[in-house]
């Protein structure tokens, strides 16, 4: 089954599922009885297969976890409690104090703020224009271990150069981590351009409805663990492509305990099942929606890939299947934000992204206060930016209720 799709639908069933059920079922449990100490003994010792302690191994889990690296073509996964929860025990599992690594300057506002707390805590991070290969490779110094990007960034939608930061650090011998959370893997396959970790969110476009936290590490087997440093030797047994996920599940998952939920799992994986279909239809609204502002005299600019304007829209084009399902737009300046987002009736005011449901948010007023305003200007984020998460409503509908608050507007 080599459809995306129909491995996604089909993944469970194929993997023998109690009583011939289609999906896997809740194992809502957190211990696992044996009948001989000697088999316990052997499954913590990893010479058995089995289950331990439902803060590392959970088989609605796990059937999640395999689904996702199916998805990602990826060679194994490990979830996560959230998004953060991953990004975060990812490096604190591999970066020691003294290390470097590189990010772009374009990031969700609450992985800065992880990043500006690793830091503070004596691993450097150099934040850099991602969208310029040159940027990064000017940033990486003797002490650098790994370069970190988002494939579009949130909100300004800027689109690092993924295929170009890959080769730098295929040449460079850095880890090389791609999160794939605002493209998602129908849109973007992160193993073409060399990623050694895909970070996913799994509340975002995966999982889709709004209704269940998780994120996702998965090691896509393309870069050699026995020369990266930090890989204590407990974990350098078996296959070196498997040893950086298996100390991220130990050192980050079992030791920070940030664990995904069974019934957050099973809402997850079903939601994943229609991944495809969702994201054909968001990404299409959000291009009618995008060219609709683009072209509205009480809108200021417009940030979509999509759009032809864009900076990085032919790099969009050769990366991604879609441009993807968000947007950002600025009203004109003598527009009021708060009458204009007043007046949606549709379009909800609300955070998260990925929802089926169409979301908006003033961004420097929310999700971006924090950061205050000498960080929100380098980053192009301006007090009129409003972030569009586009949903599967009627295109009709979603025209018209921005059409109608903008006539209102002013």
């Amino acid at each position: 089954m080599k459809g995306f799709t129909t491995k996604i639908v089909h993944s469970d069933r194929l993997d023998v599922v109690e009583h011939g059920s289609l999906h896997k079922p809740i194992h809502a449990t957190v211990a696992y009885g044996y009948d001989k100490a000697e088999d316990l003994a052997a499954v913590f010792q990893g010479t058995q297969a089995g289950f331990t302690y439902g803060r590392q191994v959970n088989p609605t889990i796990e059937a999640l976890q395999t689904k996702i690296s199916k998805m990602e073509n990826g060679l194994q996964t490990v979830c996560f409690s959230t998004g953060m929860a991953a990004i975060g025990s990812m490096l604190f599992a591999l970066l020691r104090a003294g290390d470097h690594f590189v990010s772009s300057s374009f990031l969700f506002g609450n992985t800065n703020s992880l990043f500006n707390q690793f830091a503070a805590h004596g691993i450097d991070v150099s934040f850099v224009d991602a969208t310029d290969p040159q940027a990064v490779a000017d940033a990486i110094n003797e002490r650098t271990r790994l370069v970190f990007v988002e494939t579009i960034a949130n909100p300004r939608t800027q689109v690092s150069a993924l295929s170009e930061i890959g080769a730098l650090c295929a040449e460079r011998g850095l880890a090389y981590v791609v999160d794939n959370t605002m493209t998602s893997p129908y849109l973007f396959q992160p193993a073409e351009v060399d990623a050694s970790l895909v970070v996913n969110s799994l509340t975002k476009y995966i999982g889709g409805h709004g209704n269940a936290l998780g994120g996702a590490i998965t090691e896509m087997g393309q870069y050699d663990w026995g020369a990266f440093p930090n890989i204590y030797d407990t974990y350098q047994s078996g296959g070196v492509e498997k040893w950086a996920i298996t100390q991220i599940k130990k050192k980050g998952l079992r030791d920070f305990g940030a664990a995904l939920a069974p019934e957050a799992a099973h809402h997850i994986a079903v939601g994943a099942e229609t991944l495809a279909l969702r994201m054909e239809r968001q990404c299409a609204n959000a291009l009618a929606m995008a060219e609709f502002l683009a072209g509205h005299e009480k809108v200021g600019a417009v940030y979509y890939p999509g759009l032809p304007n864009h900076l990085e829209h032919e790099r969009a084009k050769r990366l991604f299947r879609h441009p993807g399902a968000l947007f950002s737009f600025e009203l004109a300046p003598e527009l009021d934000i708060w009458s204009f987002m007043n007046d949606l009736q549709v379009v909800i005011k609300s955070s998260n992204l990925g929802d089926n449901r169409t979301l908006a948010i003033p961004v420097a007023h929310t999700i971006y206060h924090e950061m205050g305003p000498q960080r929100r200007a380098s980053m192009g984020i301006v007090d009129s930016l409003i972030r569009i998460s586009v949903g599967i409503e009627e295109t009709s509908d979603l025209l018209d209720d921005l059409g109608a608050a903008l006539a209102k507007a002013g």
